[in-house]
């Protein structure tokens, strides 16, 4: 293999991979790597990318082979890959579906075809509670309720299960998704919505059944969800991030399905409806009895709305926004392995770092698109990323210096000089529909005061959100101010813009979703702008530089400006296109 010092990668001992940003083949690199490694960093002129187990392990699960990714690590580097890189590359993609979960006369084993594998198991202390017997040196009998354990168990030990040992099928429910929708639209899934839900369905075998499709905030994940209950149709049991999503996961089954009001029901703080379709909140399934909490008592008596999954004989799950999936519902998912599972997200990323939890219980990724593949095809729509970055005002500094690091981001986040760059902006986008995003409730109740726009928050009650957001999609309200209630399950196909005053520390997530509002396709085939205003040389310029990375990794890039550069910087507008 000849190397040459031009190529944009050096891949180091250490698994890390540097790219050169500045380099002719920096873009055709970035998609290979995001496909078989994790975005670490991203500075201006070399972002740092970790090859991982699981980076590997979700990797092999969607058919890349160890070949593959060797290929296209050597294509783009500058020098030879190192030897352990190589050697550990070939190992861990060889360690996925080495060992089997298969079931065989109403009995759970654990198989392999590797004697030496077996006893190795055997002798793992994590593993030994879920044996009950080894009846040969390429077989083991395991305890078929604690499926979902034994899985994490094995993730844990560098051997991760295929799991075929298959799934109820759960109660028959009959319908199909209409070619016009009673809106009277014309309705069919797109190719890579068709796609993801055959892969996921895999025609029904015991490989299909279980995973993770990611697709961008704004492409039709709903649309997945919707394809796959139709495939399998069986009773379904949703789970969403808020009541919002629930309402358009209901709007959206009555509209392009022929389900029935009768078949479909709501499961949250208001109703507690169970039908052959019901949608739930995480935060309703987590409500917790007063008085359990750090109690060893079992999960149906700490977590009462947890008896909604025996209550159907559901033949699939889904869970919405996988991503924010929290532990309690893990736990319980543990519980819930002869069940078919869908999760749904736009970014694996987890904040708390259980990737693992979500690639043993939920499933391996199953289906992905880069954003910009779906944005070349005006699936999604364009978009311009801009930081603007602000000084602190001199009255706050010294507060700032002698604060703890906590309270420093505040300060920094709710810098009052935000608001100038704020009122330049909206003049520059006066045309446009715009979206005014932020953490802090002081911080936006101000930005209410200044300028009189309707202001959503967890306080506002479900049906005066609706209200609003049906105004914005109609005309009635330009512009609008959301907490970060706004980061999920909006359904705002006409925002253009998003202005981003304060985000969550240096959530990653929180930035795709928030992206993801202003991505829905325009009528006009008119560009979307995310901006995000932090202050600069503090922590949340800091913070801001974490929360890029997942958009860095799918092909955005930020342009950087300066308060006094706002007014000259000449975006496209609604009135340019």
């Amino acid at each position: 293999m000849t190397y040459n010092a031009e190529n944009p990668l050096i891949v180091q001992g250490d698994k890390s991979v540097l790219l050169e940003v500045d380099n002719a083949y920096y873009r055709e690199a970035r998609d290979a790597l995001a496909r078989f490694a994790e975005l670490e960093k991203s500075p201006e002129y070399v972002h740092t990318y970790r090859i991982t187990p699981l980076s590997l392990w979700n990797a092999a699960s969607s058919g890349l082979s160890a070949r593959h990714i060797l290929d296209n690590l050597q294509r783009y580097s500058k020098y030879p890959l190192p030897d352990n890189v190589r050697v550990d590359i070939q190992d861990y993609v060889s360690r996925y579906g080495r060992v089997k979960l298969v079931r065989r006369d109403d009995r759970l084993l654990l198989v392999a075809d590797d004697a030496t594998l077996i006893l190795e198991l055997v002798n793992q202390k994590q593993l030994s509670p879920y044996i009950d017997e080894q009846l040969d040196d390429q077989t083991l009998r395991v305890n078929a309720a604690r499926r979902g354990h034994i899985k994490q168990v094995l993730v844990q030990i560098g051997y991760p299960a295929e799991d075929l040992a298959g799934y109820v099928d759960g109660e028959t429910l009959a319908f199909q998704l209409r070619a016009i929708s009673d809106s009277g639209e014309s309705f069919k899934l797109r190719a890579y919505q068709r796609d993801a839900a055959e892969i996921f369905y895999a025609g029904g075998a015991a490989h299909g059944g279980s995973g993770v499709v990611v697709l961008p905030c704004g492409s039709g994940k709903t649309m997945v969800g919707m394809g796959v209950m139709e495939m399998l149709q069986c009773s379904t049991l949703i789970l969403s991030p808020n009541t919002v999503a629930v309402r358009q996961w209901i709007d959206e089954l009555l509209d392009k399905t022929t389900l029935t009001a009768k078949e479909i029901g709501e499961y949250t703080g208001e109703r507690k409806e169970i039908r052959p379709v019901t949608i739930s909140t995480y935060q309703t399934m987590t409500y917790r009895k007063r008085g359990t909490k750090g109690r060893d008592l079992p999960m149906v008596d700490q977590f009462p709305h947890f008896k909604l999954f025996d209550e159907r004989d559901w033949g699939l799950i889904i869970y919405d926004e996988v991503h924010l999936l929290p532990a309690p519902v893990f736990r319980i998912t543990a519980e819930l392995q002869a069940r078919r599972r869908l999760g749904l997200t736009a970014t694996l990323v987890r904040e708390d770092g259980r990737e693992v939890d979500v690639f043993s219980l939920i499933g391996a990724k199953k289906y992905d698109v880069p954003w910009k593949d779906l944005e070349q095809r005006g699936w999604i729509a364009s978009a311009e990323v801009t930081e603007v970055r602000i000084p602190m005002p001199r009255e706050r500094r010294m507060g700032y210096a002698v604060a703890d690091v906590r309270e420093r981001y505040r300060i920094a986040a709710e810098n009052p000089g935000k608001f100038q760059v704020l009122d330049e902006l909206l003049s520059k986008h006066t045309d446009d529909k715009i979206l005014i995003i932020g953490m802090y409730l002081d911080q936006l109740a101000e930005a209410q005061d200044r300028y009189g726009y309707p202001l959503i928050t967890g306080e506002t009650s479900v049906r005066e959100r609706r209200r609003l957001f049906e105004a914005f999609k109609t005309g009635g309200e330009q512009r609008l101010i959301v907490s970060k209630v706004g980061n999920f399950a909006i359904d705002l196909p006409d925002a253009n813009v998003m202005i981003q005053i304060s985000g969550t520390f240096g959530s990653r997530q929180e930035e795709a979703q928030r992206l993801g509002r202003i991505l829905r396709p325009k009528r006009n085939g008119e560009k979307a702008h995310f901006y995000t205003l932090v202050t600069r040389d503090s922590r949340d310029q800091e913070f801001s530089a974490n929360r890029q990375l997942f958009l860095t990794e799918q092909g955005y890039s930020y342009t950087i400006l300066y308060d006094d550069e706002v007014l000259s910087d000449s975006p496209t507008t609604a009135g340019d296109a």
